[in-house]
């Protein structure tokens, strides 16, 4: 446990961002009788509210006041809305019609992804580990594929909107919170537009509602926003890699809850593109916290050698 209470403080918020995450899905089960589309746009109506609430007690405004006035970011935060969107309304598909096994995969696979877009795009290098954890995740697909016949599409379709979306904010000059907002207000049109001339159903009058229906429906938006301020908050005073060996609390929670809870079959075609990923993680976790403490070392050494 780190010493430092800053540290320790970020431990605790990427604790409680990773499990909320991972839990997520006993929110979204609450719903299932209601369709993902109409899901999705209580969580973008609401987070839109949710946020700028936030973002007024933090006084942001002027952050965001930066980026509206650059018709470029814009641009490309309409393409990370775009991403962000699908990812979250396929997230609310995928749980609410028994694919929650595959969502786990697509956020276990995710990190993989993240490494191998950095060498792509960012021009970082992939060091030897990496490279086998990369080879190991994608044999694991490819075995899949050739043996049963059948792709992950649900969990590559999550995990890959993730990845690139993550991708496009790293190289976005806009901090986490406006620019969530600014995302969420580019999709508030199209989840009104919808709301508007949706087919009635028998939740899509609120007034008509049960008021614990209401109230789910409400907090989409604090589901959607307080994981990520933690995520943010614990970013600030951890290190990247060692907040990366949180992130596997999410998929791990909706592993578990798919199948103890929910009842989601652990085939066996499931079994060996998991065992790969699993392997994978492994090498990858391994490979991370080995650099991690080599950094350490070599910190320690440097100021001994100046003198």
């Amino acid at each position: 446990m780190p010493t430092n209470p800053e540290q320790r403080k970020g431990v605790i918020l990427a604790c409680m961002a990773f499990f909320m995450w991972g839990l997520a899905p006993i929110y979204f089960k609450l719903l299932q009788h209601i369709s993902a589309f109409e899901i999705l746009m209580h969580r973008v109506v609401w987070s839109v509210l949710f946020i700028v609430f936030i973002v007024s007690i933090m006084q942001q405004w002027h952050k965001i006041k930066q980026v509206i006035v650059q018709p470029k970011l814009l641009l490309m935060l309409g393409l990370t809305a775009t991403l962000l969107g699908f990812n979250w309304g396929l997230f609310i598909w995928a749980v609410n019609n028994d694919h929650m096994l595959d969502a786990s995969l697509g956020y276990y696979i995710n990190p993989l992804l993240n490494v191998l877009l950095g060498m792509l795009f960012l021009g970082e290098k992939l060091r030897k580990w990496q490279g086998v954890a990369v080879v190991l995740a994608f044999s694991g697909v490819v075995i899949q594929l050739v043996s049963f016949g059948s792709f992950p599409v649900v969990a590559f379709s999550l995990a890959g909107s993730f990845a690139i979306y993550g991708l496009l904010r790293k190289k976005l000059p806009i901090e986490s919170l406006p620019g969530l907002l600014l995302e969420a207000v580019i999709l508030l049109p199209i989840a009104l537009v919808y709301w508007w001339l949706m087919a009635p159903t028998p939740s899509s009058d609120l007034m008509l509602n049960e008021w614990h229906t209401n109230l789910l429906l409400v907090s989409a938006g604090v589901v959607t926003t307080l994981p990520l301020l933690c995520f943010t908050g614990a970013a600030k005073r951890l290190q990247y890699s060692t907040l990366g060996f949180f992130q596997y609390i999410g998929p791990s929670l909706m592993f578990i809850l798919a199948v103890m809870l929910y009842g989601e079959v652990f085939s066996n075609e499931r079994m060996v593109t998991f065992a790969c990923i699993w392997s994978a993680l492994a090498i990858f976790s391994w490979d991370s916290y080995r650099q991690s403490q080599k950094r350490k070392r070599e910190s320690t050494l440097a100021p001994a050698k100046a003198v």
